[in-house]
């Protein structure tokens, strides 16, 4: 008769805890801590450097009485106090005048390049949705506008505006045969559209962008659910496209409403250092207050003034659509 061996139970080891072990830890857990903050130094630097600094001295150089005279020594010249701010605010004057004519047309300009930017973006997302033949070709061409350089872009439309030799005359004029002559569009009520069809040739490639990389978060088996029971196209676009593309369409149209009433470039290189009157964009505008007139103060004021409107619109703005998220979410 063998006896077989019982082996006892293996007793789970216990790690005692030592104050270097401990130490190590809590040394451990700090790195993870500062470890995000490291990675960022960087970025923040360089936003201290590139924004907050010039900003700053923006809003320092809107209290003084700055012109060529004084724009050298710009520390010691003279303070205004809120001078510079009166005369930006004052509409019965010229500059005032001026000013709030070139707001209300960037107003005007913003609203109708940022509704047509995201319609068209919102458009061709939905309709590239489906699989079809070319499909990939069509969404790289959609994509062109946004690669391209934003000078080498505007400068080939202003060749196509020219009034003689430009293409867009040839079409609509030579081609179609609409207009008693070729139109100027570079010059006059005409450069308001001219420059409107820059800017969103330009910027409606991003909201399609934007809005493809929103679709691909829609499970597919909600269409077919609603195709299931008789919902449409276009009722399946209302109650399950918009409300789902809901978040992102808040950032989308905040986005695009920054860069197009703050866009200096497009009027800039459209129009040269002088825009008509009915394309001020309020940017140009105090690029020419300042650097045309050399009165910096007053152009620094009206840098002020935007900033504070464009804070106040974005507050009020991501106020509204917050409060909006939650009450749909209850």
């Amino acid at each position: 008769m063998t006896q077989t061996a019982v082996t006892p139970a293996r007793e789970p080891a216990v790690r005692k805890a030592t104050p270097g072990g401990a130490r190590t830890a809590r040394r451990s857990g700090r790195r993870r801590l500062a470890l995000p903050y490291v990675l960022l130094l960087p970025a923040l630097l360089l936003e201290l450097l590139v924004h907050l600094v010039p900003m700053l001295m923006g809003i320092v150089m809107s209290f003084k009485e700055l012109t060529q005279f004084s724009i050298r020594d710009w520390a010691a010249a003279p303070w205004s106090g809120f001078d510079n701010f009166s005369v930006s605010l004052d509409f019965d004057a010229a500059v005032g005048r001026s000013l709030l004519t070139s707001f209300l047309t960037t107003c005007r300009f913003t609203v109708l390049s940022v509704g047509l930017c995201w319609l068209l973006g919102t458009a061709a997302a939905v309709l590239l949705q489906e699989n079809f033949r070319g499909r990939a070709v069509l969404r790289t061409l959609f994509l062109v506008p946004y690669a391209l350089p934003v000078y080498a872009a505007v400068i080939t439309w202003a060749f196509m505006f020219q009034r003689d030799n430009g293409l867009i005359n040839h079409l609509l004029h030579d081609q179609l045969g609409i207009g008693d002559g070729p139109a100027f569009w570079l010059i006059g009520d005409n450069s308001f559209w001219a420059l409107l069809a820059v800017s969103v040739w330009k910027g409606w490639p991003f909201a399609f962008l934007t809005v493809m990389a929103g679709l691909q978060n829609i499970p597919r088996e909600m269409y077919e659910a609603a195709a299931l029971d008789g919902a449409g196209v276009w009722k399946q676009i209302r109650h399950i496209t918009l409300p789902s593309l809901r978040p992102v369409n808040q950032v989308l149209v905040l986005v695009l409403f920054l860069w197009t009433f703050n866009d200096f470039n497009t009027p800039f290189v459209l129009f040269g250092k002088a825009a008509p009157e009915a394309a001020d964009l309020i940017s140009l505008h105090i690029y020419q207050s300042s650097f045309q007139t050399w009165n910096f103060g007053t152009g620094s004021a009206m840098s002020v003034l935007l900033l504070l409107f464009l804070l106040l619109v974005t507050g009020v703005y991501l106020l509204l659509t917050t409060r909006g998220r939650k009450t749909s979410d209850v």
